[in-house]
């Protein structure tokens, strides 16, 4: 409830008859100013069930008299109050509350945004109670989508349950005192609503009917998809099914050289002929984009004609996949790439994975792949895969599948159907199911673009919190004896507001983002994406000198992570800090505190055993040591190594394919292997995918040859693991034997083999 003063009395009358009718209340005043008022209406609009606006206008007042300048303001209070409160929510009932309210003074514009009008003395105030509670119930029960609405049901009807999971709505773990543990910790709610497909009640995932397909429907609807999926493992599973449903042996296929493991693994899977498109990259680590020419059908078919993999050059890509955004943020026109790869592809997959919340606001027009209120393609079906769990609401493994079809219908659902069913579990988890549902419901009308353009300010004030700090403490956010952090990115002034979006796309000729070949108009940068960079190295790969402040991305993040912050990603000399819809100023100026005391610390070399307790205990040979030291020990390792050069040149130099990946798998799981020594691996074929951690994107698909760079990586990696435990990544892919004494890979026995 909001209102100044002058109508208390009756509003007193009428919140004891709300509270009596079993209503919980809260008073809102109209204290605050600017952002911190809009920040309370926010809060207003999505977490109440009903707002109750108190009006105060003048009591007498002649039909034909002028207006008080009082009532003027106030209705023009009222009319922003209703403005702030509809562009966060376009649901919530709102009413007028007051003592002279009438259609003559209360005006249209007002009018035709609220759910009703309450005149203090025309009833009595528990039928007016009665009334806002009619409004309550009708909105709450419209709240919950289809199948969330129907879980729900099912889940409170009290029904016995003779069907799996054998925990019986979660009776089975009150007979143990582990499992009342269990229950406890994760309550009944959730337990009677883990349920099997039997429950006909619900809906089939698997067939897509009753009410989870009604929520799929509403969900398509919401994100500008002509059929939306909803999907229970990851969008790793998105991707195999979305492969699946239309790649088979011998198709060529297109594929960003960065992209998401599950991609290869699609490719391994279906046993296509890839041809890849290579990104650029900086010193830094950061992975840049793909250049404009590699699209045209031109360079495209270059690859083809250069590829020892494929027999007949002349067949046509049946699919290109691209990462859409990439793990630092950047993404791609894709309405460009629409239009000038149809009918060049037969498909385009777009894994959007981090990039669920473009569609919702402008800053992201045309860079988002499905969008049926844009032109259809003529011959292409555009797919795009997105993590709902990763920047909305959905729990860990929500992932769903959007589809725009061609203006001639070439999206065979019968077939994408059967894919869908060779990947998803005949038990999947209804939980996450409903996740899936609400996230969507969530972003459905005003609120998506209201939740995102919180997150874009979130990210911005925080970019410009930091920009801030450095410029006081002297402008040296790189080095120095008053060194701070930076974040890679424009370098946007510390104003307010949200961002522009020519500030974020990418240039040829700035130099902030330190790749060589940019396209101008083509790629921007994600704001909410925020990559944290320390001093030690900068993004031409350009080490501090000894001496100086140098602060590994590791050591930051070992910290963070003792004193309860968790990053998303490490590079050698950076963080990446993910702003989702659920970061709130609280949390992210938390991380600023730690960063100040981290850099206290670091200043006064404060020894390890008091820094990071819990880290010393576990690698107790940092005994005696303080946290300058460690660093700047560890700095000189890196500038030794040269490991800016070293980590760019393993994913930037040529590859040679030697057979295809599928192939290379089928050796694999035949047991055609052998496990070759780190230092032997030189010429050798891998039989896996090498995945170095961070940043956990694939170096070498199964199939390709190894070389001098890689293996001299790869013994680096060793020895960086024995000199600095606990600082130190990992490659999936590589073998540790008698105890981690030895590390092998999996190789073709057969080298000589050729595609």
């Amino acid at each position: 409830m909001e209102g100044p003063a002058g109508a208390l009395r009756p509003l007193d009358l009428l919140e004891a008859a709300l509270v009596r009718a079993g209503l919980e209340l809260r008073r809102f005043g109209d204290e605050g100013r600017g952002a911190e008022r809009l920040g309370m209406m926010a809060h207003v609009a999505r977490s109440s069930s009903a707002v109750l606006y108190a009006l105060h206008l003048t009591a007498r007042r002649s039909p034909d008299g002028p207006e008080e300048p009082s009532d003027v303001a106030a209705v023009r209070a009222a009319a922003e109050f209703v403005q702030a409160i509809r562009a966060h929510n376009d649901r919530v009932p709102i009413l007028l509350f007051g003592e002279q309210l009438t259609a003559r003074r209360v005006p249209q514009s007002v009018l035709s945004r609220i759910d009703g009008v309450v005149n203090a003395y025309e009833d009595t105030p528990d039928f007016l109670a009665r009334k806002i509670q009619r409004e309550v119930s009708h909105y709450v029960g419209r709240l919950a989508p289809p199948f969330f609405a129907a879980l729900m049901r099912y889940a409170n009807d009290g029904a016995y349950s003779w069907h799996c999971p054998g925990h019986s709505g979660g009776t089975a773990f009150l007979k143990s005192p582990v499992g009342t543990l269990f229950h406890e910790f994760f309550g009944e709610n959730l337990l009677r609503a883990d349920v099997c497909n039997a429950v006909e009640d619900l809906g089939q995932l698997l067939d897509h009917t009753g009410p989870i397909a009604d929520s799929e429907r509403l969900a398509a609807k919401t994100f500008r998809a002509d059929h939306l999926y909803f999907v229970t493992n990851g969008t790793s599973t998105s991707n195999k099914i979305v492969w699946n449903s239309l790649v088979g042996p011998g198709d060529i296929v297109a594929v960003d050289r960065n992209c998401h493991k599950s991609v290869l693994h699609a490719i391994m899977l279906t046993g296509a002929v890839p041809i890849y498109l290579m990104p650029t990259r900086n010193k830094a680590g950061i992975i840049g984009p793909i250049p404009r020419r590699e699209f045209t059908a031109a360079a495209l078919q270059e690859k083809i004609d250069a590829s020892p993999l494929v027999a007949d050059k002349s067949k046509r890509i049946r699919l290109l996949a691209l990462t859409q955004s990439t793990y630092d943020g950047i993404i791609y026109r894709a309405e460009e790439l629409r239009e000038s790869l149809d009918g060049v592809v037969d498909a385009l997959h777009f894994d959007e994975a981090w990039l669920p919340h473009a569609g919702f606001h402008p800053l992201y027009d045309g860079m988002h792949g499905v969008a049926n209120d844009r032109a259809r393609t003529a011959r292409t079906v555009v797919y795009a895969t997105q993590s709902t769990h990763k920047l909305l609401a959905g729990l860990s493994q929500a992932s769903q599948i959007l589809v725009q079809d061609t203006a001639g219908g070439h999206f065979d659902s019968r077939v994408f159907a059967q894919a869908y069913l060779m990947h998803t579990s005949t038990s999947p988890q209804y939980a996450i199911i409903a996740s899936c549902d609400v996230s969507a419901e969530m972003m459905a009308g005003k609120r998506g673009h209201a939740l995102v353009e919180e997150t874009i300010t979130e990210a911005m004030e925080f970019r410009r919190t930091i920009i801030r700090v450095g410029a006081e403490r002297g402008g040296r956010p790189a080095g120095g004896p008053d060194w701070w952090y930076g974040v890679w990115g424009p370098d946007t002034p510390p104003r307010t507001g949200l961002a522009e979006r020519s500030e974020w796309e990418l240039t040829a000729d700035a130099t902030w983002h330190g790749f060589d070949r940019v396209d101008d108009g083509f790629t921007m940068l994600d704001p909410i994406k925020v990559t944290l960079t320390m001093p030690g190295l900068t993004v031409h790969g350009e080490f501090s000198e000894p001496g100086s402040p140098s602060i590994p991305g590791v050591v930051l993040a070992r910290y963070l992570a003792e004193h309860g912050v968790v990053v998303e990603k490490t590079g050698l000399y950076s963080l990446f800090v993910l702003f989702t819809i659920g970061i709130t100023k609280g949390r992210w100026g938390s991380l600023v505190a730690e960063l100040h005391r981290f850099k206290s610390a670091y200043d006064g070399n404060a020894a390890i055993e008091r820094l990071m307790p819990a880290f010393a205990a576990a690698f107790p040979g940092y005994a005696g040591l303080g946290l300058r030291e460690i660093c700047d020990a560890l700095h000189a390792t890196y500038r030794d190594a040269d490991l800016a050069e070293l980590t760019t040149a393993i994913y930037t130099e040529p590859v040679e394919q030697v057979t295809l990946p599928a192939d290379a798998w089928t050796a694999m799981a035949a047991g055609r292997v052998e496990h070759v020594p780190v230092e032997k691996l030189a010429g050798r074929t891998t039989a896996v995918l090498l995945t170095p951690y961070p940043p956990g994107i694939p170096l070498l698909v199964p199939g390709e040859r190894i070389s001098e760079t890689i293996v001299r990586f790869l013994r680096h990696e060793q020895v960086l693991a024995q000199r600095w435990p606990g600082f130190t990544g990992i490659t999936h892919g590589v073998a540790e034997e008698n105890g981690g004494g030895r590390r092998t890979v999996a190789c073709l026995r057969d080298d000589s083999r050729r595609a």
